[in-house]
């Protein structure tokens, strides 16, 4: 069998002919654009070589001495449903053709070999394996299977079903080296999730993180792609860009939604031909580098306008990822509120404050326009200058009193999630949970003692011995 090395991460096609000629064309045409290409003449092997597990795609011809395609086609399809298998027949017989298809076959392709409709037919190929796969793993995590490896998300604090379930799509197309598009808005995380990414995917190069907004055409295509030595005055030296910076690992394009129309026509060749030219230079380059870009634009308007490529969107969001604002993931809120305030306390070198009942009501209320950022920048200014060791409404300047939490909560009591998380920092005691509940009641029956007690289903005297630990209740006071 002739074989092609693997790079990490890469999909393979296994070309099976007993045409020798043609086994070598077709490597060829494949290779030329970057596509790993196998050959097997002998089809009696060709399930042995399968349970390797190497290959994304197969290219069977039909009419062969022994094992035919005809009786290889059930097979693989029996015995690999994820792999999808191109039919080569000489005979043109839209028959012969109709019973492929019949028969689980992907599509066919007839000899003599057309290199651009066999390039074109893989590449779909490819994609439809990759999402068939993609499902099928997604589908095992959404009912219940945990995530593989939940050290890669660590950097992003949360608590919503919401943002777990984006963790198990990327965990679900790790092998993916398809294109990436992030969108959500102004500080939700973009880049975190785009870290995430390239985390799970396991390439050995670097993330490379490009800000194209504020580049021109002439500036992105000299950063992204470099320039050759006199490609312009004062371009005395040559210089490789950031695509050759980002070899063998992710370029991250923040803000790809303020791309000039003639840096999207660029953009959409480099990710269709993994190919592009330096400034000055008519040398080809070939890029390795998987890209993901993130945007919170509004791309339904910018399409319908015209002012962003159907053609690059359509490329570019493969695979999208829709980040939720804050508001639409409360529970995430005062988890964050305390990991900021941990973090920005060990950088002043103080003990961290403690929340106040009164701001952790004022934070769930708050609708958060400008998301995690926002609320990075809110904590960092109330610890910087609280200094009596607990954070009050007053250290949170433009921060509105909340509603109080008593309906709210006790309607939510049964959610164990908005519990543990979206109260306490992490699974509380016995002790703070009766706090809490003392705390409500009170609230619930507008401070009266006795309503409060029956609340709780306990006794007057019981609840004042609560009342005295949490301090709440001094002897003396009236009902």
């Amino acid at each position: 069998m002739g074989e092609t090395e693997l790079p990490r991460g890469a999909q393979c096609i296994l070309l099976i002919d007993d045409d020798a000629d043609f086994l070598e064309e077709a490597q060829r045409a494949l290779k030329s654009h970057a596509i790993c290409a196998d050959t097997l003449r002998d089809s009696s092997q060709a399930l042995q070589v399968l349970a390797q597990g190497k290959h994304s795609v197969v290219c069977l011809d039909w009419v062969m001495p022994g094992m035919s395609g005809a009786d290889l086609l059930p097979d693989i399809i029996r015995l690999y449903p994820q792999i999808p298998v191109i039919i080569l027949t000489g005979i043109n017989d839209l028959g012969n053709v109709v019973s492929c298809i019949k028969q689980g076959a992907y599509d066919y392709i007839t000899k003599p070999l057309d290199a651009a409709q066999l390039v074109s037919i893989v590449q779909k190929a490819f994609t439809t394996g990759e999402l068939a796969d993609q499902n099928r793993k997604l589908t095992g995590y959404l009912l219940g299977e945990p995530l593989a490896n939940p050290e890669f998300f660590s950097d992003i604090i949360t608590y919503s079903e919401r943002m777990q379930s984006i963790f198990k799509i990327i965990e679900a197309s790790r092998s993916s080296r398809q294109p990436v598009l992030i969108t959500g808005e102004t500080g939700v995380g973009k880049e975190l999730i785009a870290r995430a990414i390239h985390r799970v995917s396991g390439l050995h190069g670097a993330m490379v993180t490009v800000n194209v907004a504020s580049l021109d055409d002439t500036m992105l295509s000299d950063t992204l792609f470099g320039h050759k030595r006199g490609a312009y005055t004062g371009a005395t030296e040559g210089r490789a860009g950031l695509i050759e910076t980002a070899r063998g690992g992710t370029l991250f394009l923040d803000e790809i939604g303020d791309l000039s129309p003639a840096s999207q026509i660029k953009l959409l060749r480099l990710i269709q031909q993994n190919e592009y030219y330096r400034l000055g230079s008519d040398v080809l380059h070939k890029s390795d580098a998987r890209i993901i870009a993130a945007s919170n634009a509004d791309f339904e308007k910018m399409l319908t306008t015209g002012s962003f490529r159907k053609d690059l969107y359509y490329r570019i969001g493969s695979i999208h990822l829709h980040i939720p604002p804050l508001r639409q993931r409360r529970e995430d809120i005062l988890p964050l509120t305390r990991h900021f305030i941990d973090q920005i306390a060990l950088v002043l070198q103080r003990t961290p404050p403690k929340l106040s009942s009164e701001v952790c009501q004022a934070l769930l209320n708050h609708n958060y326009p400008g998301n995690v950022r926002e609320l990075i920048n809110r904590v960092n200014s109330a610890v910087t200058y609280n200094r009596s060791g607990v954070l009050k409404l007053e250290d949170f300047h433009g921060l509105k009193p909340g509603c109080k939490r008593s309906g709210t909560l006790l309607r939510r009591m049964g959610s164990q999630q908005f519990i543990l998380h979206g109260i306490f920092p992490e699974f509380p005691t016995l002790d703070e949970v009766e706090q809490l509940l003392v705390e409500e009641a009170m609230e619930e029956s507008k401070g009266q003692r006795g309503v409060a007690a029956e609340l709780l289903g306990v006794s007057r005297p019981t609840l004042q011995k609560r009342l005295v630990r949490t301090d709440r209740w001094r002897p003396g006071d009236e009902d």
